[in-house]
């Protein structure tokens, strides 16, 4: 399979493309490596795909131009989903048998300040992704939605199958359309296109803006952590071994139209056309303070706590119904909590632990 990921450079991209190359497709990976959060560790994600500070950096402008690294069977091309020309280049080099687009300016509370971003990479960028779709013939799109989009909405667990039309961030709303726009093109062109709302994340080469990273940054750094509405939250943590498993089945299987579907009473979750909507959650939401209690353990350290007011934009508790997954696939995600997030302080100790030694050989006076 010849297979584009976007946001090669990012948490979920980078653990879903060694993971293909790993099972012998031709991928070709595209990021823009901004830096909404440190481009050191978006380098370091591409350096574990076999791709060079210089080779990941190569850009020209107005096209994508491709750069190879140690596996043969891995290109990346450094470009912004937002950049018209560079995306029509990319479509001009050849059919892809399946794209899966999980690019995006992420971040909840970061559109409180920079909303334009977000429509640029999420509802234009995002419109370049379904042209190329359209104009390679593409076999199956998936993307990246997310659990934000149910918003107001308070029957946990979280049904597809239920209504998500009350955002209460631009971030979720971005998503939501992102959600209606594929619908649109699987209806006009017939590209299968299945979407996949992620439940937090977590796991090693995770995002710094993403509150698990920020609490075992904190804590080994002897900072005090915020917690947002007193810490009063509720989360479906999920693992990304998992949230890889689930894209790689998902990615397998094309959307097909449900023949049983009624137009008088439509269904959110499918259609007519070649379209489906699916949770990928661990389905077993964790309370804020059993989340930090397992990173204190895996890292040895007590947090301080500084209890805040709920921030705006942000929900009280997420839960996943994974059934329709359950069902189609026959699987689900399963790591425990204590597991994952073991792994990941793993990561973050040697990752850190180096990140200062290569600190120190630049300057030496550091250490005093």
């Amino acid at each position: 399979m010849r297979t584009l990921v976007t946001g090669a450079a990012g948490f979920i991209g980078f653990h879903l493309c060694r993971r293909l190359i790993e099972e012998g497709d031709e991928v070709v990976g595209l990021d823009s490596i901004n830096d909404y959060y440190d481009p050191e560790l978006k380098y370091g994600r591409l350096a574990e795909l076999g791709l060079g500070r210089e080779e990941a950096e190569v850009e020209a402008a107005g096209r994508s131009v491709a750069a190879r690294g140690r596996f043969p069977s891995f290109s990346f091309r450094r470009a912004a989903l937002e950049d018209r020309s560079a995306m029509e280049s990319l479509a001009s080099e050849g059919r892809f048998d399946r794209v899966c687009n999980l690019a995006a300016q992420a971040g909840v509370r970061y559109s409180l300040e920079n909303p334009r971003a977000y429509v640029e990479a999420n509802v234009v960028g995002f419109l370049n992704v379904l042209e190329l779709c359209r104009a390679t013939g593409v076999g199956h799109l998936v993307f990246a939605s997310s659990s934000s989009v149910y918003g107001l909405d308070e029957s946990l667990p979280f049904s597809v199958h239920g209504g998500a039309d009350h955002p209460v961030s631009l971030y979720a709303a971005t998503k939501k359309a992102d959600e209606m726009m594929a619908h649109a093109y699987a209806q006009l062109y017939g590209i299968p296109a299945t979407g996949l709302r992620f439940f937090t994340v977590y796991g090693p080469w995770g995002r710094p803006d993403m509150a698990y990273f920020k609490f075992a940054k904190a804590i080994s750094e002897g900072r005090p952590i915020d917690l947002y509405n007193g810490g009063d939250m509720l989360r479906d943590f999920t693992y990304i071994d998992d949230v890889v498993e689930g894209i790689v089945r998902v990615l397998g299987s094309p959307a097909r139209g449900d023949p049983a579907w009624n137009p008088r009473s439509p269904d959110p979750a499918s259609s007519s056309a070649p379209y489906r909507l699916y949770n990928l959650g661990n389905s077993s939401p964790e309370r804020l303070e059993t989340f930090i209690a397992a990173i204190e353990k895996a890292l040895g350290g007590k947090a301080e706590r500084r209890l805040l007011p709920m921030q705006s934009g942000d929900v009280r508790a997420t839960a996943a119904d994974v059934s329709d997954l359950e069902r189609d696939f026959g699987w689900k995600p399963s790591t425990p909590l204590e597991a994952g997030i073991g792994r990941f302080a793993a990561w973050f100790k040697e990752y850190y632990s180096e990140e200062k030694s290569e600190a120190l050989k630049r300057d030496p006076e550091a250490q005093r």
